[in-house]
């Protein structure tokens, strides 16, 4: 399947960018985002993109490599404000696109073992060259420590039955490719018409493997200082443990605690950011083109004057 990027026109219209913004795509992808974005920049606007992927580094590096307004890095993007003071624009960042999750070249690739659809390599790792690999840590993760991960990450309800089969599995033969997985879990518990029962069990262990939920932490409180006042930031999330930590996050910026009886006075609260409408989802158009933007939640805030 080509990479459709997930809601490109709400997300860059959410923007508002200016012909000589700074901006930067935090997860470049097969950059769909970062072209929309180029495409608003005039000759004095400046992108950074960033992408952990060896491959979407590549990919960057062959279609931007060349247009002065485009800086790449090799990196994560909870290393985002590092990465902009190192380029001194602390304090100067105009938007920020952070798109979570894995893109479709990842997914469609069977040797990079995200997904169950093509037999491969069972990896999950979004670097490659970093880190344990999925199987590597499914050869010597406890069953308490499994089912531990397969229920906070997938919220999967069964993660006790999936955890203990995988387990007695590894015991028979090891666990090396997304094929032997995917029919250890089928053997014990059965999914809902048109979802295959690994769906949640496969999401769990990329989480953990890539620490996606510690990195969009770091980055939720490292990020304003990077800003200037008036900038928006806009994360696109595919399942309710991002969306919920972004959504958390941001309201506490933008909104005081809730009253409490037993404290009748509270400091003054000085808001950060201003919440931007309500999440927007894809449209029914946009998820009969590309299925898999049917969970995509968009969210924006933008950085208050006050907060400079």
């Amino acid at each position: 399947m080509a990479h459709l990027p997930v809601l490109l026109n709400p997300s860059i219209e959410a923007l508002a960018i200016d012909d000589d913004a700074t901006l930067i795509d935090g997860t470049y992808g097969r950059g769909g985002h970062a072209q929309a974005m180029l495409d608003r920049l005039g000759p004095n606007g400046r992108l950074l993109v960033i992408d952990r992927d060896p491959e979407a580094v590549e990919h960057a590096q062959a279609q931007f490599g060349n247009d002065p307004r485009v800086w790449i890095r090799h990196a994560n993007f909870d290393e985002m404000s590092t990465l902009a003071d190192a380029l001194g624009w602390r304090g100067e960042v105009n938007g920020v696109l952070l798109d979570l999750g894995v893109s479709s070249p990842q997914l469609d690739q069977a040797g990079r073992g995200f997904s169950f659809m093509n037999d491969g390599p069972l990896d999950m790792r979004m670097d490659p060259h970093s880190g344990v690999s999925a199987a590597e840590w499914l050869a010597h993760v406890s069953e308490r420590e499994l089912a531990e991960v397969i229920k906070s990450y997938g919220e999967e309800r069964r993660a006790r039955r999936i955890a203990r089969a995988i387990v007695a599995a590894r015991q028979q033969h090891p666990i090396e490719t997304t094929a032997q997985l995917a029919n250890v879990i089928a053997s014990v518990v059965s999914g809902r018409p048109g979802h295959h029962p690994a769906t949640k069990t496969f999401q769990a262990i990329r989480i953990f493997i890539n620490r996606e939920l510690e990195a969009l932490d770091r980055w939720l409180d490292t990020i304003l200082p990077t800003l200037a006042p008036g900038a928006r930031l806009a994360v696109i999330s595919f399942h309710s443990l991002e969306d919920r930590r972004v959504k958390r996050a941001w309201q506490a910026l933008a909104k005081p605690p809730a009253a409490n009886r037993r404290w009748p006075t509270s400091e003054t609260f000085t808001p950060q950011l201003k919440l931007i409408g309500r999440s927007i989802a894809a449209s029914d158009e946009a998820c009969q083109t590309n299925p898999r933007a049917r969970s995509a939640r968009l969210r924006v805030a933008e950085k208050l004057m006050e907060a400079a």
